[in-house]
């Protein structure tokens, strides 16, 4: 392999390293990732790679797999240079710059979806995804406001799995539920209020979407009233409610075990 040796880490290519922090994205949908597993988990997918920047520890243990891909720039720097690089101490010894795929089209999306209302968490919405893509649901759906799964901390969060999920981002939930709807499926909202139903009552249909909702404001009642069932995780008294990753994990593990029942 043709390392390109940093003799100089403040040339403009390797700015992206430094410059592409928490939330950040270019124009051209570049991304930054850090750490061999998530790196070597999107090095497995049809993701597009611009370059690698890393120790020579990292490109000789998984040579194979970094030659299996089509990678034009494989930067090589010692530990100490890729910290200067990216301004911060770091504990793994790899970094990756790619471009994130295209998001989906809300009729490509699969017949189980996590959808999220205004949460505002990148450790959550990183946590959810990578519980949704180990539970076999392959589809998520976002408002644009909220972090994405590909942001740096989210993809580290969900250690790289965010890349096997069909992403959905939706400018309106009024319409998007709507739209879900008309196209067949069943709209949950998780949520502890009158009338709710609790999860081990849920009869899960083929087809379904389930709502989790602002990490302290929870689903507002609008929403609630557009959804077909609200949903209350049984609890021990006393206890109000879970964060909102753990609630949704549950929640996704019940149904995908409910319908497994069913169908």
């Amino acid at each position: 392999m043709n390392y390109i040796k940093i003799d100089d880490i403040n040339v403009d290519e390797l700015e992206i390293y430094q410059q592409l922090r928490e939330g950040a994205f270019r124009s051209d949908n570049s991304f930054i990732a850090d750490s061999p597993k998530v790196v070597n988990i999107l090095l497995n997918t049809e993701i597009q790679v611009k370059s690698i920047l890393a120790t020579q520890e990292y490109y000789d243990e998984f040579k194979e797999l970094i030659s299996s891909k089509i990678i034009p720039k494989l930067y090589l720097a010692s530990k100490s240079d890729m910290q200067s690089i990216v301004g911060h101490k770091i504990h793994h010894n790899c970094m990756m710059h790619g471009i994130r795929p295209e998001p989906a089209k809300l009729e490509d999306l699969g017949e189980q979806i996590i959808m999220l209302d205004t949460i505002t968490s990148t450790e959550n919405v990183g946590s959810i995804a990578r519980s949704a893509a180990a539970l076999g649901i392959d589809s998520y759906m976002l408002p644009k406001e909220a972090p994405h799964p590909f942001s740096r901390r989210a993809l580290r969060v969900s250690m790289g799995h965010a890349s096997s999920l069909k992403i959905y981002i939706y400018d309106d939930i009024f319409q998007a539920i709507q739209d879900l709807k008309l196209s067949g499926y069943r709209v949950y909202a998780a949520e502890i209020s009158e009338g709710s139903t609790y999860l081990s009552n849920v009869i899960t249909p083929k087809k379904w979407v389930l709502i989790m909702g602002h990490e302290g404001k929870g689903i507002s009642d609008k929403i609630l009233e557009l959804c077909d069932e609200v949903v209350t995780i049984e609890m021990h008294e006393g206890i109000k409610s879970l964060n909102v990753s753990v609630a949704a994990s549950i929640i996704m593990y019940q149904f995908k075990r409910d319908l497994l029942k069913t169908h």
